[in-house]
Order: structure tokens, then C-alpha cells, then sequence
């Protein structure tokens, strides 16, 4: 299946093409970093294998940002240089294998519901509990 995006000016197009939505993992992320990149109260990624990852032929290039996450990994995030759109992140222990892209930017986010949430230790105490999928109070848990 081909899941298209782009960025909120559309400058910045992507396509997804996955076998199956089964190989892509939709989740919240409650951590310091997901909620400080797009200033909002969690991060909202789909976690894909890098090789079915492509910026469309028409778009432009992305701009990398490069930055320690805090535990002294690089974390790069890729977004669009005209309207700052967030496109995708990863650390560089994912950076051979996956890519964790902006789930809001898909055309269709509804398509790839969540599967669970991390970091639920730091959830806004006025944030429900998501029913019906994995809660983590720790990545490794």
C-alpha cells in the first residue's frame, strides 16, 4: 500500500510504500524531546522501515536539524524550509533501519491508527488514558 504526505504547504512530499499497515507502528510519545520538537503536549510518529520511505520526484529537499536528544545520542529531524513543517525524526541508533515520520503530515492519518503509547509517566495529568492499545511508562519496559 502507498501512503502519501506532505508538509503543510505541500512543498515538501513524501510516499510511503509498505507490503502491510502491520509493518508501520503509530504511537504517542509522552518523552521531553517528542513533546519540545513540535511544542505540543505529546509526539504523534509512525515508526517505518527506512527503505519505504521517499521524497516524491517534484518535492523539495528537506532541511536537517541535528541535535543531542539529552542522552548524548544525535537526533536529526527533517522538515520543510518555507513553512517548518516536521516531516520525519529518527536517532542515530535507528538511522540505518527506520524513520519515524510525522504521523499528522499523511494525507490520511487515519489510516495507520495507534498502537501504543511511551513515556505515560509524563502524560499531561488532563490527558485520558488511550484505550485499546500498549501503554510504556519507559521505552524498555
Amino acid at each position: 500500500m502507498v501512503y502519501k504526505g506532505a508538509c503543510y504547504c505541500k512543498a515538501l512530499a513524501y510516499e510511503i510504500d509498505i507490503p502491510s499497515p502491520e509493518e508501520a507502528r503509530t504511537s504517542f510519545c509522552h518523552c521531553k524531546n517528542c513533546k519540545a520538537g513540535p511544542r505540543t503536549a505529546f509526539g504523534w510518529t509512525t515508526k517505518i522501515p527506512v527503505k519505504v520511505f521517499s521524497y516524491t520526484a517534484e518535492s523539495t529537499k528537506p532541511t536537517v536539524h541535528e541535535a543531542d536528544n539529552g542522552s548524548g545520542s544525535l537526533l536529526h529531524r527533517e522538515f520543510c524550509s518555507k513553512c517548518g513543517s516536521g516531516i520525519l525524526e529518527y536517532g542515530a541508533a535507528a538511522a540505518d533501519d527506520f524513520r519515524y515520520v510525522m504521523t499528522g503530515t499523511l494525507d490520511d492519518p487515519r489510516a495507520l491508527p495507534p498502537k501504543g503509547e511511551f513515556f505515560c509517566i509524563n502524560r499531561e495529568k488532563w490527558m485520558p488514558e488511550v484505550p485499546g492499545i500498549f501503554h510504556k511508562n519507559k521505552v524498555q519496559e
